[in-house]
């Protein structure tokens, strides 16, 4: 799996961040997928070698401008682009009526639709499943939990060894079909090895992470909100509904996440000092996401490089 954070800023962009969006690639599968699409998110994509044409699906946690408002300029420049290729949103309610109100989606020369989602709600693609979790914001806003589908490695070695020669059984069993030949039973369980599919979770704007409960437990990647410090937080005078970098570290420590990158940074921080504060309180191995990081997600968590040049 991998992660290119186009944007990382909250509420509004910077000289160094722009607002949400994050591009996601799974192994072995053509074209990728976008989660959340604030202003310029299509400026951000031409510094990288993704294509909107390759572009699968789209899923929007909520419907603040800072998430939402790089949507139509994109969905239109698909079309300038001559893309044929089906497009799904997937988003609360409200927001086809909101790019029907920009655009003229009859005209876009692809089919187009609209996903409303809600809490609970799931669906399947090519390799993993996907399940909607509600948040807490001043706006209806969710995390999509994803589940890499599991993979079955065929101990052909140990076939062979047993008197099973390479051939049609040995799909068979990597199906999970015993086999019978020459009078011996081959069980499949025997001779393959399940390899789960990584569970991660990338959130929209969040007040309290440990509203995700279970889908926490040993999660082996959480992308979430760390808009504030918690110096900083405390002296504002309106408390917005959002997550502060010790909140975070605290729940994601407490649950056994694996990997954290932190997001959607305000415009008063660097970076350097929500990271510090999630350190102080997580255990795990834990990142602030800048614009261009690339992120790949193996056994482990590692940030690869970041497109702008500055490799790791």
């Amino acid at each position: 799996m991998k992660f290119t954070f186009l944007g990382t800023s909250a509420g509004k962009p910077t000289k160094k961040r722009n607002v949400s969006a994050l591009a996601f690639e799974v192994e072995n599968e053509s074209g990728w997928y976008l989660f959340d699409c604030g202003e310029a998110t299509q400026h951000q994509i031409l510094k990288t070698p993704l294509s909107i044409n390759k572009l699968k699906a789209i899923f929007i946690t909520h419907l603040h401008g800072d998430h939402i408002f790089g949507l139509f300029g994109l969905l239109t420049s698909r079309k300038l682009d001559k893309c044929t290729l089906p497009l799904k949103i997937y988003a609360p309610q409200g927001l086809e009526d909101m790019i029907r109100a920009v655009i003229s989606v009859d005209e876009l020369g692809y089919e187009f639709e609209v996903v409303e989602i809600y809490g609970g709600f799931e669906d399947e693609f090519e390799n993993f499943y996907l399940k909607v979790l509600p948040l807490i914001h001043s706006k209806e806003s969710y995390a999509f939990y994803i589940k890499g589908k599991s993979k079955y490695k065929l101990n052909s070695k140990k076939l062979q060894e047993d008197g099973l020669m390479p051939g049609i059984e040995y799909k068979d069993i990597q199906r999970g079909r015993d086999v019978v030949k020459n009078g011996k039973i081959f069980k499949a369980k025997e001779y393959v090895e399940v390899i789960e599919g990584k569970r991660i979770i990338i959130a929209g704007d969040n007040a309290e992470p440990d509203i995700l409960g279970k889908y926490l437990k040993n999660l082996d990647l959480l992308v979430h909100e760390a808009t504030y410090t918690s110096k900083a937080f405390e002296k504002l005078e309106t408390k917005y509904l959002h997550t502060t970098a010790k909140n975070l570290a605290i729940t994601a420590d407490e649950y056994g996440v694996k990997n954290l990158i932190a997001t959607h940074i305000s415009p008063r921080f660097e970076g350097d000092e929500i990271l510090e504060e999630i350190k102080e309180y997580y255990k795990g191995n834990a990142f602030v996401a800048n614009d261009f990081d690339v992120f790949r997600l193996k056994d482990l968590l590692i940030k690869e490089c970041n497109l702008l040049g500055f490799m790791i």
